[in-house]
């Protein structure tokens, strides 16, 4: 049987923003996925949050629910998720469920705070503050009105090389590099701030990428393993690591984007595949499954 994941935003459908449907590539990456019996390996379903002021139907159940693993991308300005929300979340999570919570610069995603264990890794301008006061400062010197945390890994459409921290983990597995590491993501000029929580041993910090503004490093992923508290997780730090546009800005943006996008990505079938291959790796990951 296919597991189930189920790709959620934290807004409602709206056309001029970062709805759902600006990750159809990514659905469709892994719903085409299949195993070595020509078997699909995950069934996948996308959605939008219910309209808001109300526990969305399907988020606030997710602890009764049989998805297998749950990405969220918390692409709201602080408001998109309700503590019945959260809730379900973290019991989804409690009961062994497969998390990645991933959100972008300063406020955007702040509602994420109180998902059980994985929220505690985002740090944003107004709530829950990175605990290291040196990269409580502004990155992007280019955008100042958007304040820390905002990291500048490169342009949209450009891609990132990825530095993997201590051990190997699965999720950085590539068998197509000579040191079976995953080398690059996809670049965005205004990266969030995740970091492990220091009270939770069951969290690391595996990869990191640089600044090209300051060339100071970052975090890109932290990775929960299993443990009493719940099922694995992943907090990223942007969602534009998944969305269409980063893939192919061909496929379009909000109109309230307003940096030139690059073309890096486009030029360059080694990146587009280990984009696509740490897609994969955390669908496994998350579900169970091996991912090399």
């Amino acid at each position: 049987m296919p597991r189930k994941i189920l790709l959620q935003t934290t807004i409602p459908t709206v056309e001029d923003d970062w709805s759902i449907v600006r990750f159809a590539m990514l659905r469709d990456h892994l719903a085409g996925l299949t195993g070595p019996g020509g078997e699909t390996l995950f069934e996948v379903t996308a959605r939008d949050r219910d309209p808001p002021g109300a526990p969305d139907s399907v988020i606030s159940a997710l602890s009764h629910s049989d998805f297998d693993a749950v990405w969220l991308f918390a692409v709201d300005e602080g408001d998109g998720l309700m503590s019945e929300d959260c809730a379900g979340l973290s019991g989804f999570r409690k009961r062994g469920g497969g998390l990645m919570v991933t959100r972008d610069h300063m406020d955007l995603g702040a509602s994420v705070c109180t998902i059980g264990g994985v929220g505690k890794a985002h740090y944003f301008h107004s709530k829950q503050p990175d605990p290291d006061e040196d990269r409580r400062r502004i990155d992007d010197v280019e955008t100042s009105h958007i304040l820390w945390p905002n990291y500048h890994s490169g342009p949209n459409g450009d891609f990132q090389e990825v530095t993997v921290v201590g051990p190997l983990h699965p999720v950085l597995a590539d068998p197509a590099q000579p040191d079976g590491r995953l080398r690059f993501l996809p670049a965005h000029p205004h990266e969030g701030g995740v970091g492990a929580p220091p009270d939770d041993p069951s969290a690391r910090v595996i990869a990191t990428g640089v600044s090209r503004v300051t060339n100071r490093p970052f975090n890109l992923a932290v990775a929960f393993e299993a443990s009493e508290a719940g099922g694995r997780a992943v907090a990223q730090s942007t969602f534009h690591h998944f969305c269409d546009y980063n893939w192919d800005p061909a496929a379009g943006c909000p109109s309230f984007v307003d940096e030139p996008p690059g073309d890096g990505l486009a030029r360059s079938p080694e990146a587009q595949a280990s984009v696509r291959r740490y897609a994969e790796n955390l669908a496994r990951w998350l579900t169970g499954l091996p991912t090399a």
